[in-house]
């Protein structure tokens, strides 16, 4: 049977990109890690070993028999926050320790190409397609995430005026939308802005990142921040590219869905990725694009993004 992954433009206006099964995380890294050393980045490797393995048997076995499946693996390096040491020497250490665990790493990620890639503000594009609805009740005398730069997954808590309080007015607590018994409320900070500007936080950066792996990423119809190739690492960050690809036979560095194996302390910063995840609106044409392949292909799609999207935390 043949693998259809080919950059087919099924619909017209937007184009596709070649999609992976699954794109495989081996991890995130931050400068604090680095400063720890070779250590520090084997142990990570050690840990995530073990689920690599697994999730690559898990794809294989719910693929259709006869077909071979598709698995990258992918890395993430902040260069936003905190630029340190040089591509040339951080990539060097990331795949001798990966190695040294038997795990290959096929692309490399700069965190800086997820607010900003090919001369397109891509970080600015998604909070675009954010889609918050009002929650029920809401009076609408909060600002919208578009001005305060928050987002929540409910209805926060009323503010209460000195009028309401000598009227003693009982408390109300915050409620999640989507409860089930009891609310787990979050309200996540997107970006602040300050005198160099707007600075994005880290959950909204990793959002984007998930939406560039899961190939959902369109600018005027066309991908943005395609892997490069490299022949030398630079020695500056801002001559890398976005994502470079490191392995000349990489599967394609999107996919259908993805897997993390990330640090327990990756936790709360994934829980208000996946509540932003749920209020982005995607291209419908891309959507169906990508759903009509995984068809073709006997793939299970489920069409809400924060369902394509899976973790370990080890």
């Amino acid at each position: 049977m043949t693998d259809v992954f080919t950059e087919e433009s099924a619909l017209p206006g937007v184009r596709s990109v070649a999609l992976s099964h699954l794109s495989l995380e081996l991890g995130h890294l931050y400068v604090e890690d680095f400063d720890l050393g070779e250590a520090r980045l084997r142990e990570h490797f050690r840990k995530v070993a073990p689920w690599a393995e697994a999730v690559r048997r898990e794809v294989a076995a719910e693929l259709p028999a006869g077909r071979r499946p598709r698995v990258s693996t992918c890395f993430l390096i902040d260069d936003y926050f905190t630029k340190f040491s040089t591509p040339r020497e951080v990539v060097a250490s990331l795949v001798s320790a990966a190695a040294e665990a038997g795990l290959t790493i096929d692309y490399v990620a700069r965190e800086s190409g997820c607010a900003r890639a090919d001369g397109i503000d891509l970080a600015t594009l998604v909070q675009q397609h954010l889609a918050e609805e009002p929650p029920e009740g809401s009076t609408g005398r909060r600002p919208p995430t578009s001005v305060t730069g928050w987002l929540s997954n409910g209805e926060r808590t009323p503010v209460t005026t000195a009028a309401a309080m000598e009227a003693r007015s009982q408390w109300r607590p915050p409620r999640q939308s989507a409860v089930r018994h009891h609310s787990i409320f979050v309200d996540i900070e997107l970006w602040s802005d300050g005198p160099e500007g707007r600075l994005w936080s880290c959950p909204f950066l990793a959002a984007v990142w998930q939406l560039q792996r899961l190939g959902l990423l369109r600018h005027q119809g066309d991908p943005i921040a395609e892997p490069a190739t490299v022949g030398e690492m630079p020695s500056d960050w801002d001559a890398m590219p976005p994502i470079v690809q490191l392995s000349p036979s990489a599967a394609p560095m999107r996919a259908y869905r993805t897997f993390s194996p990330l640090d327990g302390r990756f936790l709360p910063v994934e829980l208000a990725v996946r509540t932003i995840l749920t209020q982005v609106a995607i291209d419908p044409l891309v959507l169906d694009d990508i759903a009509a392949r995984a068809g073709n292909e006997g793939v299970a799609f489920a069409r809400e993004t924060v369902d394509r999207v899976g973790y370990a935390f080890v």
